[in-house]
C-alpha cells in the first residue's frame, strides 16, 4: 500500500492521520452539533484512539484475500498556528478508479471555506495522482454547507439516495462510464 502523502493548500496542511492526532482531534470532534446530519454521538478519547488505529491499519482482510479498497485519511491543520481543525478522507475501490470522499471541520472553524479548501485539495490529488475517474460523496439532503463543498469539488447531485437516505453526489472524468 502506498503511503498517504502530505498535501498543502494556501491555508492548510493535510497531514496523514497518525496516532498522535487523537488528543487534538478529540478536542475538535467532541461536539454533538457535528452529528446533526450524520447521527450518532462524539466518540470519547479512548474510542477515538481505537478508531484512529483502525483507520491507520486500513481494511482487514482474511489471509490470502484480495484487496478490496484503500483508505486515505488526512488531518486538517491550519498553517499559521498548527491548530487541528478536522479531517478529510477517501475510500478508493479495488480497481483504484472510484473514490468515496468525506470531510468534517470542527464547529468553531466552519463558515470559513476550510472544508471546501481541504476537500478540493484531496479530490484534486485523487484525480491527478490517485487515478480516480469517479468521485462520490453521500450528503444529507438538508446539509447545504456540504452540498456547497461537493459543488466546489466538481460533484453534482445525482438524484439517487444511498440506503441511509443521503443524496449521492458524483464527479466522473470525461469519457468514463459508471461500471
Amino acid at each position: 500500500m502506498r503511503e498517504t502523502p502530505r498535501l498543502e493548500t494556501p491555508r492548510l496542511l493535510l497531514e496523514p492521520l497518525a496516532s498522535d492526532h487523537a488528543e487534538a482531534l478529540h478536542l475538535v470532534l467532541d461536539d454533538p452539533a457535528l452529528h446533526t446530519f450524520t447521527g450518532g454521538v462524539p466518540l470519547g478519547p479512548e474510542a477515538l484512539r481505537v478508531r484512529i488505529a483502525l483507520l491507520m491499519r486500513g481494511p482487514e482482510l482474511p489471509d490470502g484475500a484480495e484487496k478490496h479498497e484503500t483508505w486515505w485519511n488526512w488531518v486538517l491543520r491550519r498553517r499559521v498556528d498548527d491548530a487541528v481543525l478536522g479531517y478529510v478522507q477517501a475510500t478508493v475501490g479495488a480497481k483504484g478508479d472510484a473514490a468515496e470522499v468525506a470531510w468534517v471541520v470542527g464547529t468553531p472553524h466552519q463558515g470559513q471555506g476550510l472544508a471546501r479548501e481541504a476537500a478540493r485539495c484531496m479530490v484534486g490529488w485523487l484525480r491527478a495522482y490517485g487515478g480516480a475517474t469517479e468521485v462520490v460523496a453521500n450528503i444529507h439532503p438538508e446539509h447545504r454547507a456540504s452540498e456547497g463543498v461537493a459543488r466546489a469539488c466538481g460533484l453534482t447531485a445525482t438524484g439517487e439516495l444511498d440506503p441511509s437516505g443521503e443524496q449521492i453526489w458524483r464527479w466522473m472524468a470525461p469519457g468514463s462510464t459508471k461500471a
